[in-house]
C-alpha cells in the first residue's frame, strides 16, 4: 500500500495533485491521508513511515508565496523535514510539494494533465518500488 499525504491548504491545487497522482498509481493500493498544511507534511510522513504499513509515502502539498518571509520559511523547513525523514526511512519518502511564486503557476502544474506534479511524482514512487 502506498501513502498520499496531503495537505489541506490551498485545497483545489492539492486536489488536482492528488488526482494526478492516483491516475499514476492507477494499479496500487492507495490510502490518504490528510494534514493541515504544509508544515505538518514532515511529521505525519515521519509518523506513518514507522508503522510499516506502507511501502512508500508520497506527500502532496502547495505553498504560494505572499507578501512576507512566511513563504521561505514554509518551503526551507517542509523540504527540510521531508528529506531528512527521506534519509533515514526504509522505505521512499517522495516530496510532492508545489512551492511557486503565485496562484498561476501552482494551478498550472496541478491541472488534469501529463505536466500534473502530482502524476509526476506518483510515477517516481513507481519508478522507486521497481
Amino acid at each position: 500500500m502506498i501513502a498520499i499525504i496531503k495537505s489541506d491548504f490551498n485545497k483545489e491545487i492539492v486536489d488536482g495533485l492528488v488526482e494526478g497522482c492516483k491516475r499514476a498509481l492507477i494499479s496500487e493500493e492507495i490510502e490518504i491521508i490528510s494534514v493541515p498544511g504544509a508544515f505538518e507534511l514532515p511529521a505525519a510522513a515521519k509518523k506513518y513511515s514507522e508503522t510499516k504499513k506502507f511501502k512508500a509515502i508520497i506527500t502532496l502539498g502547495c505553498v504560494i508565496k505572499g507578501d512576507t518571509d512566511h513563504y521561505d520559511y514554509i518551503c526551507q523547513a517542509v523540504s527540510k523535514g521531508i528529506m531528512d525523514i527521506s534519509i533515514n526511512s526504509d522505505i521512499p519518502i517522495l516530496f510532492g510539494i508545489l512551492t511557486c511564486q503565485n496562484a498561476e503557476l501552482a494551478f498550472e502544474r496541478s491541472r488534469n494533465n501529463e505536466s500534473n506534479k502530482g502524476y509526476e511524482v506518483g510515477l517516481a514512487a513507481l519508478d522507486l518500488l521497481k
